[in-house]
């Protein structure tokens, strides 16, 4: 029981969720670390929203809107830390879901196709029952994709993602949005939108961004993807880390 006056609530409960996922089975080892990792750089900035994080998912959630064929990756960190966030964004901008794992497994599959089942999201890509595609280029398990799902998507959001897919995914011509603590690493560097922020903070801010702009002109949309310089954006973001005394 973690008291709520401690001044590590927020990310200890974070940690908690983590360790309950492992436990259940579909959060390979190596999830922890990877949050470790994230948590870490979560720390040097504040633990807030910066504002290159907020006009990165502005424009973000401009591009899901426009797409034809809007998709939502999603691994084990992803849905642990923010199932029932994601199902909503999703829903909000009309994207898919499609489960895309490092260790791919048929148990961890399974498992987080039931999660999402049982938070209300039915029709999810990526599962045992799926038409998979492979990715050329890719040499694990990252490979998969669903024929109507990545394989065929114009744009995908991959949150806590890996370097050499997001960059193969942005080589096949889709736009790569990803959601990153790190802006210094190979995925924040490759994909056409980074957001350097907290996933349980980005994902629901970018529901309440869709509610918006949904109502907005779709040129003022596509004029805020255009104007829109992400390797400017990462250097803002890295200023924002600041080393506490």
């Amino acid at each position: 029981m973690i008291p709520k006056s401690h001044p590590r609530y927020e990310s200890l409960l974070l940690r908690d969720k983590m360790v309950k996922a492992s436990k259940e089975g579909y959060l390979a080892d190596s999830a922890l670390i990877a949050h470790g990792r994230g948590e870490a750089f979560d720390y040097l900035i504040g633990e807030k929203t910066t504002y290159p994080a907020k006009r990165a998912m502005y424009v973000a959630v401009a591009a899901m809107l426009l797409s034809d064929n809007p998709v939502i990756s999603v691994n084990g960190n992803a849905t642990a830390l923010a199932c029932d966030e994601i199902i909503e964004l999703a829903n909000s901008i009309g994207a898919k879901i499609e489960i895309n794992l490092f260790y791919r497994t048929d148990e961890r599959v399974k498992i987080i196709t039931e999660l999402y089942k049982n938070h209300g999201f039915d029709n999810i890509l990526g599962s045992l029952d799926d038409d998979i595609e492979y990715l050329q280029d890719i040499k694990n398990q990252r490979a998969t994709a669903s024929k109507t799902g990545i394989y065929s998507a114009d744009t995908i959001l991959i949150p806590l993602e890996d370097g050499d897919r997001a960059e193969i995914l942005k080589k096949s011509g889709k736009r790569i949005i990803t959601i990153d603590l790190n802006p210094l690493s190979r995925t924040s560097k490759m994909s056409n939108i980074s957001i350097m922020d907290n996933i349980v903070r980005a994902i629901p801010f970018m529901t309440r961004i869709a509610e918006d702009l949904k109502t907005q002109d779709k040129q003022m949309l596509k004029e805020m993807i255009y104007d829109f310089d992400n390797e400017e954006n990462l250097k803002e973001s890295l200023e924002q880390i600041r080393i506490k005394e």
